[in-house]
C-alpha cells in the first residue's frame, strides 16, 4: 500500500523550501508522482475598493499575480531538479475565483496534499483559515509542514494521537502507507478512560493490534495530566520521543468550539514542531 499521487502547494515564502523537501522525500519513499500547485492569486481587497480602481491598475495587479505564480513554479522546478521522480507543476490563475476553493479542487484529485503552516512573519503566506478549510473540505489527508522546516527524516519515528474518535480512525487508515514503513510508531492516548469513548478496556490496545496486523511496528503509551491541555501534552511527547511525524484526526470538535474553548487541532496548527499528518 503506497501513495502514488502527491500534491504540494508551492508559493514564494521562505518556508516553501522545507515544504518541498518534505514532499519530495515522501514522494521518493512512496515511489509517487509529485505535482506542484502554484497559484497566481491577486492580493485580496474589499470589492468596493476593487470596483473603483482604473483598468490599468487592475491589469498591473493581474500581471504581478501571474509573475508570482510563475516564480513559485520556478522554485518547484529548482527543488526537484536532479530527482528521478516523475514531477509536474501547475500554475493556476486564480484571479477571479477563491484561492481556497482552487486548492480544495486540486487536492481532491491526489492521494495526499502537502501544505505549509503559515509563517506569521510572511505577509504572502496563505492564511491559517485557508489551511483549515482545505483539510476540512478536500476529502483527502493533508501533510502540514512547519514553517520552521522539518527534520532530515520524515515518517521514521511516528506518534499517533489516538482518542478512539472518527477523525483519529480516519487518520490512522489514511496514514498506513507511512506507518508501514516507519521504524517506530507510538500510539499515544492523552487522559484516556478505560471503557469510555470507544477506548475499550485497555486504551490504544485495539488500534495497536489492528496496526500490527498491517505490519506496523507499534507500541502504546498513555499520558495522564488533566491540568495540561491535550495539544501541549502532544507537543511534549513528540519532543520526548524524538518524533519526526505526528498523525492525528483534525477537528473532532467543531471549529467554533475550538475557536472559543481551544482544542488540540488548533493548538497543533499554531505551535507544531514536526510535520503533522491530518485527516478529517
Amino acid at each position: 500500500m503506497t501513495f502514488k499521487d502527491l500534491l504540494v502547494h508551492v508559493d514564494n515564502t521562505e518556508a516553501c523550501e522545507g515544504r518541498l523537501r518534505a514532499a519530495l522525500a515522501l514522494a521518493d519513499a512512496q515511489g509517487a508522482h509529485l505535482t506542484g500547485l502554484a497559484l497566481a492569486a491577486e492580493t485580496s481587497m474589499p470589492s468596493y475598493i476593487g470596483g473603483q480602481l482604473p483598468p490599468e491598475i487592475l491589469d498591473m495587479q493581474r500581471q504581478q499575480a501571474l509573475e508570482r505564480g510563475r516564480a513559485a513554479a520556478s522554485r518547484f522546478a529548482k527543488a526537484v531538479q536532479g530527482s528521478d521522480r516523475p514531477v509536474d507543476c501547475r500554475v493556476v490563475e486564480s484571479l477571479d475565483i477563491d484561492v481556497t476553493r482552487v486548492m480544495i479542487q486540486h487536492a481532491r484529485h491526489a492521494d495526499l496534499v502537502v501544505l505549509g503552516q503559515p509563517d506569521p512573519e510572511e505577509a504572502v503566506a496563505a492564511p491559517r483559515q485557508t489551511l483549515e478549510e482545505v483539510i476540512l473540505a478536500c476529502g483527502r489527508p493533508g501533510l502540514v509542514v512547519p514553517y520552521i522546516g522539518a527534520a532530515k527524516t520524515l515518517g521514521e519515528r511516528v506518534v499517533v494521537a489516538w482518542d478512539a474518535g472518527r477523525e483519529a480512525a480516519r487518520a490512522v487508515n489514511d496514514a498506513l502507507p507511512i506507518l508501514q514503513r516507519a521504524k517506530q510508531v507510538t500510539v499515544l492516548s492523552i487522559n484516556p478512560r478505560s471503557g469510555f469513548d470507544g477506548h475499550g478496556e485497555e486504551p490504544g490496545a485495539d488500534i495497536a493490534l489492528h496496526l500490527a496486523r498491517h505490519g506496523v511496528k507499534v507500541e502504546v503509551q498513555h499520558s495522564q495530566g488533566e491540568e495540561i491541555a491535550v495539544g501541549q501534552a502532544l507537543l511534549s511527547r513528540l519532543a520526548d520521543r524524538g518524533a519526526d511525524l505526528l498523525v492525528m484526526g483534525a477537528y473532532g470538535h467543531s471549529r467554533l468550539r475550538e475557536l472559543v474553548l481551544g482544542g488540540a487541532t488548533r493548538a497543533i496548527l499554531q505551535n507544531m514542531t514536526v510535520p503533522v499528518f491530518m485527516s478529517h
